[in-house]
């Protein structure tokens, strides 16, 4: 009977493991089967290195790097939010917190990452941009830097979890030995205790730079969605994905502007993809030591 019951099980979870294999393989032939016949009309040089994104013009045009620096423009921004924030918050509960006040700040932070992506851009909308736009005196509050605030609030908790807990990970004995030769408490957290935990450290900042250049609902309501080359932190953008939400419900089934659109999902694969990748290296890395 437990024979039968340990097959069972194994089948389960053999059968679970190539569906989820399956699906999968089945995104990454939807987007390369609908995005790459783009490209033999247009050439994935200007695809990637022009920008002019005009698709519904007579002569339509899909240069994507106004997009794609409106993409990294929002995710840095979060990310220079984001970081101070997220590792400060991680530093304070595992090395100054004491136990009560650590397990009330942990999970308030955490919760943050509960929160519907449409709630933090509905905030943003009706109480951030009028202020950014009344202090600084702009025409509108929709722009770069509104989102990157948003954002990196977004991705504080992903940051301030997994770096919290890659410090919490460090050896007692090497917070020991940094008093033991005269530093200061300050000095151990700096000297001893983040160097030891870079490797998580540097892990939670990816995987929130994944988390941020996939966003949609919330550039799509804050970025200010002008597809042009941005000037400054100011300017309104009009990332990738903000760009694939607004535009697939006005395309033809197989058209160029719809082959385009897929095109752009593509790009957004390769990049987490990508990021994913050395997420898991640095991960591999950091339990190999």
């Amino acid at each position: 009977m437990n024979s039968f019951k340990e097959r069972l099980f194994k089948a389960a979870a053999y059968t679970a493991s190539l569906f989820t294999i399956a699906v999968l393989l089945s995104i990454i032939a939807g987007l390369f089967g609908e995005g790459l016949p783009l490209f033999k009309s247009f050439s994935p040089g200007k695809f990637l290195f022009t920008n002019d994104w005009y698709p519904t013009h007579a002569e339509p045009s899909f240069g994507a790097l106004t997009l794609i620096i409106g993409s990294l423009a929002v995710t840095l921004g979060a990310l220079v939010i984001a970081i101070p924030l997220g590792l400060g918050s991680a530093i304070f509960i595992s090395e100054l917190a004491g136990s009560r006040m650590k397990e009330a700040a942990k999970p308030v932070i955490e919760l943050l990452a509960g929160i519907p992506s449409v709630v933090y851009g509905l905030f943003g909308m009706a109480f951030l941009a009028p202020l950014i736009r009344q202090w600084f005196k702009l025409d509108t509050g929709l722009n770069i830097f509104t989102t990157s605030i948003i954002l990196g609030v977004m991705i504080v908790p992903i940051i301030c979890s997994m770096s919290e807990d890659a410090l919490s990970s460090v050896p007692k004995s090497i917070r020991e030995a940094s008093l033991a030769l005269g530093a200061t408490r300050v000095e151990s957290i700096f000297r001893a205790v983040i160097p030891a935990a870079k490797s998580g450290i540097i892990g939670s900042i990816l995987l929130g730079f994944g988390r941020a250049v996939g966003e949609t609902m919330v550039v799509l309501m804050l970025a200010g969605g002008a597809a042009k080359m941005p000037t400054s932190i100011f300017s309104s953008a009009r990332p990738l994905t903000s760009t694939i939400a607004a535009e697939m419900g006005e395309t033809v089934m197989g058209d160029l502007h719809y082959q385009s659109l897929f095109a752009l999902a593509i790009l957004l694969f390769l990049l987490t993809f990508v990021t994913n990748l050395v997420t898991e290296l640095v991960f591999l890395r950091r339990g190999n030591q």
